[in-house]
């Protein structure tokens, strides 16, 4: 079994610091009383080049969570290069799809992503198809629909129809990105994510670095991706990451400078930029969710998670720069389906930090989970 430990609040974390501990136990159980378990889990992703697995725990109503198991995807991990805490470089690489029935993990090590049953905190592997294309890091649905975005090279998305809990690649439905800059470090060239707008009509791409671009397809009325995308470029370097707020507008962030900006979706692919950029002071703002009318960035190099708002118009609005600490090389985040807890992993340094949400958009400690995979990435709770 894995090791890990949990330590509950911040004061309590300190508090170990302090007596010269070190983080030690028995990775499916916690050394915390925890309350008696829902049927509701968290999912992390390890990214293990020898075999890649999907790491399982329950979820308490008090956000706390119990090691259940770990779950080969049968496929392979892989790190972009010169990746230090973030192998994927990407937001979303492990997705709850169809009212999470089916958890889908991107296997960039192999070319394919896994497709798994779920049940409460138990999963069960029934497909493994070929991405249809290289370095696969991010997965988004819509309805029957789901499309995979493959960052290898110079780009491509892939779409798919969901067949009962399989999955079916779309006669001609890859389409090339053309990313032009692919050099080392990869991790910040390489597309960081794919998602389909709120109403399904568009699908949106980040282009990092390599573009400093959102790329945006059409999806037609039978799953038609558009022959190119629309290129908006964006209003700060590295976009990386996005959500979406209550109006369908997009809450992207946009890691040179550590910026959030939000965007309109006009019909016909163009975004554009709702009031002015705005900055947290952090490094490397990276990945993006959200709760109650408030979104939370991850900053990987300050290792902080900042909160932000929006104003009537829907321009964003900086709430707290430091909102939580979490610990070294913070990467991806989830936030439970009823919007009370925040579970963000650090890939540095090996820990997944759990905040319960306040109705403001406070973050409270909770618990961390020590001796995670380190440098993992791909979160998703249910």
């Amino acid at each position: 079994m894995k090791l890990f430990t949990t330590v509950r609040s911040v004061a309590a974390a300190s508090l170990v610091a302090g007596l010269g501990l070190t983080a030690s136990g028995v990775a499916g159980a916690s050394t915390s009383n925890h309350a008696e378990r829902a049927q509701h889990a968290l999912f992390v992703e390890t990214d293990a080049t020898t075999g890649n697995t999907i790491i399982s725990y329950t979820r308490g109503a008090d956000g706390t969570i119990s090691y259940a198991g770990t779950y080969a995807t049968g496929g392979l991990g892989l790190a972009a290069p010169g990746a230090v805490a973030d192998p994927l470089a990407s937001q979303s690489g492990l997705t709850l799809i169809d009212n999470a029935k089916l958890l889908v993990a991107t296997n960039p090590g192999s070319n394919t992503v896994s497709v798994f049953a779920v049940d409460g905190s138990r999963l069960d592997l029934v497909q493994q198809i070929d991405s249809g294309g290289t370095f696969p890091n991010s997965v988004s649905s819509s309805g029957n629909l789901v499309a995979v975005l493959n960052a290898g090279g110079t780009g491509s998305v892939a779409e798919f129809r969901l067949v009962g809990d399989r999955l079916k690649a779309l006669d001609n439905q890859v389409r090339p990105l053309g990313l032009t800059k692919t050099g080392v470090p990869g991790f910040l060239y390489i597309a960081g994510q794919v998602g389909y707008t709120p109403d399904g009509s568009h699908l949106v791409i980040t282009t990092k670095h390599s573009t400093d671009s959102f790329d945006v397809f059409s999806v037609g009325a039978n799953g038609q991706l558009g022959s190119a995308p629309v290129v908006t470029p964006a209003d700060k370097p590295v976009p990386f990451a996005f959500n979406f707020d209550g109006a369908g507008n997009l809450v992207a962030v946009e890691a040179g400078g550590s910026f959030v900006s939000t965007y309109a979706v006009h019909a016909d692919g163009t975004l554009a930029l709702i009031g002015a950029s705005v900055s947290d002071g952090a490094a490397a703002l990276c990945w993006i969710s959200s709760s109650k009318g408030f979104f939370f960035g991850d900053n990987a190099g300050s290792a902080t998670v900042s909160s932000f708002t929006e104003n009537g118009t829907g321009a964003p609005i900086l709430v707290n720069a430091n909102a939580g600490t979490t610990h070294a090389g913070t990467t991806d985040s989830s936030v439970s389906p009823d919007g009370n807890f925040l579970y963000v992993q650090s890939g540095g340094a090996g820990t997944l930090d759990v905040f319960s949400i306040g109705s403001t958009g406070t973050l409270t400690p909770v618990e961390t989970v020590f001796n995670m995979p380190v440098a993992s990435e791909g979160i998703a709770a249910s």
